[in-house]
């Protein structure tokens, strides 16, 4: 066997929406290696993610030795977390999705459009009476859905710093073990100290909800706290990472910018360009997880009982088989079918709520300020590559 590349392979810096080269080039099952030296299997192709996303051979317990952690510091931290939906497997995973899945379902996000309707026109309307050019990272990009997720989870917004900054530091590549747990740790004694003032006095929000199900013996305090982080780093980094990203790829792509435009008011032809934009950008970067309980045979290769596997989301979303000329931004084209929320029991959670909040701001955004312009050549715009999510660092626009 050939030496495994080293992964994660590295996007280009200043236009990272493609796969790296050497993924594309890979064959369909192949070894890479990670940053503990282990050499896990790589999947690339969309038909073989499909498959074995849903295949019980594989596990998302992150606690299993030989699991293809992400970071240093989730690997310290892997054996120390509750049970979440994000590391346990069904009949577990089934049970605690159970108790945080009501809020996030199609309807009761549908409600929310109107809210965020609201949220979008107030914080154009800032915008536009501001400084310009603007930074639309931290204009429309982080306050959208931090707005959002505050008011379903529970969270007073006015902390919106605090819980932005440590969860930053909870998820970034680049931050060491220990800093990494402090900062964990702070969020949650945070949230530890807001689900017990939840459960004496509840509301209409995620906390509460999680506080009763505490109080009937349903889930652990941990498991509550540990969910609330979660959900509260999920909901709003990656769906800002979207905003500013979709925008400028938008603006680098005049052409479905201006179809977008055109379409703004059609409701189904906002609702694909949504799903073509999140195949197209791919914001999960660090592939999703498994490790193999059986041996799995695939393309010729035996995947091993304790093997771990990496699944590359942009590989599949980027496959010439399923998306033809996937480097194509094509507002026109059926990419339901993408892998950006993962695929299988463990789909993003709050995929309902992130096309929701897409559609309204793609919808808006671009109607309203039709001059919408990079306020810097292209190549300047500096990209973020250090979360789970990449994004943005900042998007001077002008108008």
């Amino acid at each position: 066997m050939t030496e495994a590349p080293y992964y994660p392979m590295q996007r280009e810096s200043r236009c990272p929406f493609a796969p790296a080269p050497e993924v594309r080039a890979m064959p369909p099952v192949a070894r890479v290696r990670i940053w503990d030296d282990s050499t896990p299997w790589f999947i690339t192709r969309h038909a073989d993610q499909r498959a074995l996303l849903n295949d019980p051979r594989l596990s998302i317990d992150e606690k299993l030795d030989g699991y293809p952690h992400m970071t240093a510091g989730r690997a310290a931290a892997a054996p120390h977390i509750p049970s979440l939906i994000t590391n346990t497997d069904p009949p577990e995973h089934t049970r605690l999705r159970r108790t945080v899945n009501g809020p996030f379902m199609v309807k009761r996000v549908e409600a929310l459009r109107p809210r965020i309707l609201e949220v979008i026109g107030s914080l154009v309307d800032e915008m536009l009476a501001g400084p310009n050019p603007a930074d639309l990272v931290q204009a429309i990009g982080l306050p959208v859905p931090t707005l959002v997720i505050t008011q379903i989870l529970g969270v007073p917004y006015a902390d919106h710093k605090f819980f932005q900054e440590s969860s930053s530091k909870a998820i970034s590549h680049e931050t060491a073990p220990e800093e990494a747990a402090a900062a964990g740790q702070a969020l949650g004694a945070y949230l530890s100290d807001l689900l017990v003032a939840k459960m004496a006095d509840p509301a209409d929000d995620v906390l509460s909800e999680m506080g009763q199900r505490v109080k009937a013996g349903e889930m652990s305090h941990a498991e509550a706290v540990t969910m609330g982080s979660a959900i509260l780093i999920a909901g709003h980094e990656t769906s800002a990472s979207m905003i500013s990203l979709g925008t400028l790829a938008l603006l680098t792509n005049p052409d479905q910018l201006a179809l977008l435009r055109e379409n703004s008011d059609d409701p189904k032809f906002v609702s694909a360009a949504v799903e073509e934009i999140l195949r197209y950008l791919t914001i999960v970067h660090t592939g999703v997880r498994r490790i193999a309980v059986e041996d799995i045979e695939l393309h010729g290769e035996t995947i091993r009982a304790g093997d771990g596997v990496i699944f590359d989301l942009s590989g599949a979303n980027w496959d010439p088989a399923e998306f033809p000329e996937p480097d194509r931004l094509d507002l026109t084209r059926a990419a339901r079918s993408h892998h950006a929320f993962g695929y299988g029991v463990h789909q993003c959670l709050g995929q309902s709520l992130a096309r929701v909040e897409l559609q309204v701001v793609y919808g808006t955004l671009y109607r309203r300020i039709p001059t919408l312009a990079l306020a810097v050549p292209a190549d300047q715009v500096e990209f973020a590559m250090e979360g789970v999510a990449y994004g943005l660092k900042s998007l001077p626009v002008t108008w």
